[in-house]
């Protein structure tokens, strides 16, 4: 997650909130209290909970209901436990990536662990404890609730963020499809826009493929590209140079009149690169190159 590291050490996070040996002997304390309550407690989250706008698009089948209701029961009675322990830290930790596969905003999870916190205020209230006790009893479970809101949030984001470089990472991967056509020859057609981070992509995967190949001709239609100016016709000829580092060969096919005049109007100098106007062309001198024969049968 942009190099961060993921907070599980139990002490770290103990000292990190501030809770205290106390801290967890009070919520011990009140679990003793709690416990026969849970099923309300947790019931009254729930009134609550049906009155948001998720509740039907997450809550509306019985089934999944039933199971939620379960899990959350599970949850705060570990909670009440008051041990914070590495099996502690990693079932908070499952609970992030929960979220963000079923697309849980995190405001809504937000509003819910405050709620929660009223409710155990709420019940708080009704035991007989003295009210100086209930209400460092109180500060201790929200400190916990913190605890928690913090590693749930974390995982919730790592697993977002890595879903989104996959996602990235398969979006570059068809927008840049170096294909072996034949032994020893690689195609990428070029659709769109080339600006520099996708100039660097279809240099990288074009410079992989070679090494995975060993291809001594590479052929870059760039017959579907919108726009060529100065920028993209450079891109062009610094991918061509790299492959030609590599002992392959560089083709660009597609050249249409109109992009040919705009190579001239800028001044560009194509050098030794090699243009065709079709891929057609283009394919026909690579097999050529390879000692590839194409006969019509008639």
């Amino acid at each position: 997650m942009n190099g961060s590291t993921l907070h599980s050490d139990p002490a770290e996070l103990l000292e990190l909130y501030r809770i205290a040996p106390e801290d967890l002997e009070r919520i011990r304390d009140f679990a003793a209290q709690a416990h026969p309550s849970m099923d309300r407690m947790v019931s009254d989250w729930y009134e609550w909970l049906e009155k948001q706008p998720e509740y039907e698009q997450f809550f509306s089948d019985k089934e999944t209901l039933q199971r939620a209701v379960t899990l959350q029961v599970e949850y705060w009675k570990t909670f009440l436990k008051g041990a914070v322990d590495e099996a502690y830290v990693e079932s908070r930790q499952r609970v992030g990536p929960v979220h963000a596969r079923i697309g849980l905003p995190l405001n809504t999870y937000f509003a819910g662990m405050n709620e929660f916190l009223l409710v155990f205020a709420k019940y708080l209230d009704e035991t007989e404890m003295e009210s100086g006790i209930r209400a460092k009893t109180l500060e201790s479970v929200a400190k916990l609730c913190h605890l928690d809101t913090a590693i749930i949030v974390e995982t919730y984001n790592r697993f977002v963020e890595e879903t989104v470089t996959a996602q990235a990472k398969s979006l570059m991967e068809m927008s840049t499809p170096v294909t072996q056509i034949w032994s020893g020859i690689l195609l990428l057609p070029i659709v769109g826009l080339i600006d520099s981070k996708r100039a660097r992509d279809i240099m990288n995967a074009t410079l992989a493929k070679i090494g995975e190949t060993q291809a001594r001709i590479f052929i870059m239609d760039i017959s579907g590209v919108g726009v060529v100016d100065t920028a993209v016709a450079n891109h062009l000829i610094k991918i061509t140079q790299a492959t030609r580092l590599m002992g392959c060969e560089c083709t660009i096919s597609g050249v249409s009149p109109s992009i040919a005049q705009t190579i001239v109007d800028l001044g560009i100098d194509v050098g030794r690169i090699k243009t065709t106007a079709t891929m057609k062309d283009a394919l026909a001198h690579a097999l050529r190159r390879v000692g590839v024969e194409i006969t019509q049968v008639k």
